[in-house]
């Protein structure tokens, strides 16, 4: 595939950590705050932050309609953390999951975990959890791709994929590339 252009949701959140990210795997980022930021994306990344800001912004800026029907048209979407939420059940429904947020507890009870992930080969990813959800309760086309104590941390339905943790802290590439990789067989948007 040509240099994919990859969407980064920028309403709050660690956005252009992501992008240093994409950049750096030779893909090209676009900041998203608008609907008309979706246009041509090639993948699109839901970071981490807060995510009740985060979903009145997307209320506020009208992108609800448009990032349903993005990801329902194959686009592949990497949510982190606060970007699990927003795709759960409650939220987008993009994925078919319910997310827990703070499920680990509060600031105080953040931690870091070497994660052995599904579909992501070498190294076991070095994982930075800060007041990270799990996911309860997943639907039957839900890939558990990570646990942490029996909780899953890692999924990925169809071309979604969510985890509780923010590989962009640590400079991990693997999830982008997954991502990415997915972009590559992913339909042709127009």
């Amino acid at each position: 595939m040509a240099t994919a252009t990859v969407g980064v949701l920028a309403l709050q959140g660690d956005f252009e950590a992501h992008a240093r990210i994409l950049t750096g795997l030779g893909a090209t980022a676009r900041e998203v705050r608008v609907p008309a930021d979706l246009d041509g994306l090639d993948a699109l990344i839901l970071p981490g932050g807060e995510s009740t800001v985060m979903t009145l912004g997307i209320e506020r800026e009208g992108l609800a309609e448009p990032l349903r029907a993005l990801a329902a048209g194959g686009t592949p979407v990497l949510g982190t953390c606060a970007g699990m939420i927003i795709l759960d059940r409650d939220h987008l429904g993009v994925l078919d999951i319910v997310a827990q947020r703070n499920a680990f507890g509060r600031q105080l009870r953040s931690f870091e975990a070497d994660l052995e992930i599904d579909g992501v080969s070498g190294e076991p990813i070095h994982a930075v959890f800060i007041r990270a959800p799990w996911v309860k309760e997943t639907g039957p086309a839900v890939r558990v791709l990570a646990q942490v104590d029996g909780h899953p941390v890692a999924v990925r339905e169809g071309n979604v994929v969510a985890i509780s943790f923010h590989p962009e802290l640590t400079g991990e590439p693997r999830l982008h590339q997954l991502v990415l990789g997915l972009a590559s067989t992913a339909p042709a948007h127009e």
